[in-house]
């Protein structure tokens, strides 16, 4: 009989703030709810301009894709009635805020400086950030958006439940310097990805289900027979411009 225990408990996503010179963890978010839904948008760089007629670059890439993240993240304290709450979900909202603030202290440096008459004044660095959803995507990003929704109130005006839409931009090695750890981690999540891929079917058993067949895409060569002689519609015998791969006129 299945028991209670037996039910694994599922990992939790959520953001860890980390110094990039040590590496070691300065903070961290743990989401109380897994979001139902991602939204991942990968926006590719290419090399050259759209219509500009380059023949010569139009399947070169300059660099990684722009990938952005969005998530809805629901934050109730009611869910936890066994744990005290005097503050509501402040702290947690803080958390999140702080991400997009730097600190006091932080501020209060810069104004110093600038009473002393300092020329230049560097911008306050914030901890790198990491998004971790499982093991295998723990990656560097960057928050754009963080839009709080407060749904329920305690007899204080603390807020006890609300929906926090957050916005991620993925920082890759185009955004980091070289050899700053948010960089290698990066690259550690591509070589990831790439063995994923790598891990996928096989091409030979899927090509068939295509349509070309051996004189498309694997037979005498791609240069020759694939889509434009014998492939989709093509000049050669199989199409002769009035069919595709499915047969339809």
């Amino acid at each position: 009989m299945t028991r209670y225990a037996d039910i694994p408990k599922p990992i939790r996503s959520g953001l860890v703030f980390v110094d990039p010179e040590r590496g070691t963890p300065q903070g961290i978010v743990v989401l109380q709810f897994n979001p139902d839904t991602l939204e991942r948008t990968l926006a590719p760089q290419a090399a050259g301009a759209e219509g500009a007629g380059d023949r010569t670059e139009a399947l070169r890439l300059k660099g990684p894709a722009v990938e952005t993240w969005k998530f809805t993240a629901e934050i109730d304290a009611t869910d936890q009635l066994d744990v005290a709450a005097p503050h509501g979900i402040h702290p947690q909202l803080a958390a999140l805020e702080m991400l997009v603030n730097p600190s006091g202290a932080r501020l209060r440096e810069n104004e110093a400086l600038a009473a002393a008459g300092a020329l230049e004044i560097t911008p306050v660095e914030s901890p790198l950030t990491l998004f971790t959803w499982g093991s295998k995507r723990v990656l560097p990003v960057r928050l754009t958006e963080l839009a709080v929704t407060e749904e329920a109130f305690d007899v204080e005006l603390n807020p006890i439940r609300a929906a926090v839409a957050v916005g991620l931009r993925v920082l890759t090695v185009n955004d980091l310097p070289s050899g700053h750890r948010g960089a290698e981690l990066y690259m550690a999540h591509l070589a990831q990805k790439e063995a994923l891929a790598g891990g996928a079917s096989s091409t030979r058993g899927r090509l068939g289900t295509l349509g070309p067949g051996g004189t498309g895409f694997g037979g005498a060569g791609l240069g020759r027979t694939g889509f434009g002689r014998t492939g989709f519609g093509g000049a050669g015998p199989a199409g002769a411009g009035t069919t595709n791969a499915g047969g339809v006129r």
